[in-house]
């Protein structure tokens, strides 16, 4: 028998997000046209006028509201961190729940009542289109999640929320003043006979205009004159006051929230102006380090990795650093043949440095206690005077790994053989000696090849002696030999310090039974 297989969507999938934005295009067609159309500003302009566009689009929309319970019943969901692909569990799960029971409410052909009702083809039937609005709120949380401007996504959705809370008002305002008798008083909207209030779109601007002053709470419109109106002013003051002022403020943190970095930035640079003026720095001093300032805010390189990733298990730390520095690691050339697993080891040991234009990040002779990677920049490799320009290094290079092998038959030892100085801002990565040394514990023949590589650049350079080939292999087998001693002596000294515990028991008693 052939077996059937049924796909499951995971909520995470790119496919699932993009169904999302065209479920919450349909749910916002909802809460926007149909309130329109079902209200008397445009019922008769409007909704008669397009009958057959607003059916099309109306049986479109209910098409995607039935497709969208169907994914529903496939959409996956995690349970201890796993996905769950069960048809039949999926089912069950989703049928249990309230948005189950809301989904089919939204379906329902409410609509159908226009052949029973004598109604006609009324909007105000499909009110119960309007139950899907959560679908669109996910749709928002997980843009949210997903976009790399979120602040600003946030400041878009809250307008977004706020026209619509308008428009709503604004539907309503028309439908009151429609009920109580337009033109009847000040208070309500014009006779629509008058030519400069009868056409739809002066009817919707002024409608609109009317509710953003009364929601904003700015005032300046006609007072009420009926208790009907009164009414109905006193709850837009409250929707104004509990609802669009909470909205607005919100927009307000937001923007704050954004300035933050800047703000806190700007503040440390105060200080640091402040303590340099205090200490009377000099001027050119001063300059280059405003300048530096300048520069890592100029290319935001003001966020501490470290503390970025602090928050994150092991695992996830390591893939960014993977995804972010892993492919200028593989351009430099002593690693190129390393396996992966060496190559992300010292991706996690990785430190961001910037330099100044004119900054030696070593000179010759220093005892070396680090190598360095170029990310960024171009660095120059002068002579003694600290001028002259032997050599000019660029992105991808490595320096610094010879002096910190300490490999034996050098000439310079663990100094540094040359002096390299920063010929504008440069980023660089930042290796260790002691990080370097304790990955290549885990990986010996990197190590033997490193070593044999900086063994090639000495001997090409003449910084390195005439050795005896054998004398590491010598020098093992005396290593050995010295292990061996060494635990015979600590065996001895063991042996020594219990007989002396045991004659000075002895001695203890005897002196005892002397006294």
């Amino acid at each position: 028998r052939k077996r059937c297989t049924v796909m499951v969507v995971s909520p995470s999938d790119d496919a699932y997000y993009y169904w999302l934005m065209v479920v919450g295009s349909a749910v916002l067609y909802n809460w926007t046209l149909l309130v329109a159309r079902a209200s008397e500003p445009v019922s008769t302009s409007l909704q008669r006028r397009n009958v057959l566009l607003w059916l099309v689009l109306d049986y479109l929309c209910d098409g995607v509201y039935i497709l969208d319970v169907v994914v529903r019943l496939h959409t996956g969901f995690l349970e201890q961190g796993l996905m769950v692909k069960d048809l039949k569990r999926l089912r069950q799960t989703y049928v249990r729940t309230l948005l189950c029971k809301l989904d089919l409410c939204s379906i329902l052909p409410t609509d159908l009542l226009c052949l029973t009702t004598g109604l006609g083809y009324t909007p105000l039937l499909r009110f119960n289109r309007l139950l899907r609005l959560y679908r669109l709120f996910e749709l928002f949380e997980r843009t949210e999640t997903r976009t790399g401007y979120p602040n600003a996504f946030r400041i878009w959705k809250l307008v977004l929320y706020i026209l619509v809370i308008i428009h709503w008002n604004a539907c309503g305002y028309y439908s009151f003043s429609k009920v109580l008798g337009l033109g009847s008083d000040s208070w309500v909207y014009p006779n629509a006979s008058d030519p400069a209030f009868g056409s739809l779109r002066q009817r919707y601007i002024y409608c609109l205009y009317w509710s953003t002053l009364t929601l904003t709470t700015i005032g300046e419109t006609p007072p009420p004159v009926r208790d009907e109106e009164y009414l109905f002013m006193i709850f837009d003051f409250l929707v104004g006051v509990l609802i669009f002022a909470s909205i607005v403020g919100n927009i307000g943190a937001m923007i704050s929230n954004m300035n933050a970095t800047r703000a806190a930035f700007h503040n440390r640079v105060d200080v640091l102006k402040h303590y340099m003026q205090f200490r009377h720095v000099s001027k050119g001093l001063e300059q280059r380090i405003i300048c530096w300032l300048d520069y890592i805010w100029t290319n935001q390189k003001t966020v501490d990795e470290q503390d970025v990733f602090r928050s994150l298990p092991t695992k996830l730390r390591a893939e960014i650093a993977i995804n972010v520095h892993l492919d200028t690691l593989k351009k430099v050339w002593i690693f190129q043949d390393w396996e992966a697993g060496l190559l992300v080891e010292l991706v996690l040991k990785l430190q961001l440095q910037v330099f100044s234009p004119g900054d030696y990040i070593c000179r010759k002779g220093d005892v070396g206690k680090e190598m360095y990677i170029i990310k960024d920049g171009k660095l120059a490799v002068v002579a003694e005077d600290g001028v002259t320009q032997l050599a000019v290094l660029t992105s991808g290079s490595c320096f610094g790994e010879i002096s910190i092998l300490n490999i034996s038959g050098s000439k310079m030892g663990n100094r540094r053989t040359a002096s390299i100085r920063s010929l504008g801002y440069s980023d660089l990565f930042c290796l260790s000696k002691h990080n370097l040394m304790d990955t290549l514990q885990e990986f010996p023949e990197a190590r033997a090849q490193l070593e044999q590589r900086g063994q090639d650049i000495l001997q090409k350079e003449g910084l390195l002696e005439n050795v005896n080939l054998t004398a590491g292999e010598d020098l093992e087998e005396k290593l050995e030999k010295l292990e061996t001693s060494l635990d015979q002596l600590q065996t001895h000294v063991a042996r020594l310090q219990s007989e002396f515990a045991s004659s000075q028991l002895q001695l203890k008693q005897r002196i005892s039974v002397l006294e």
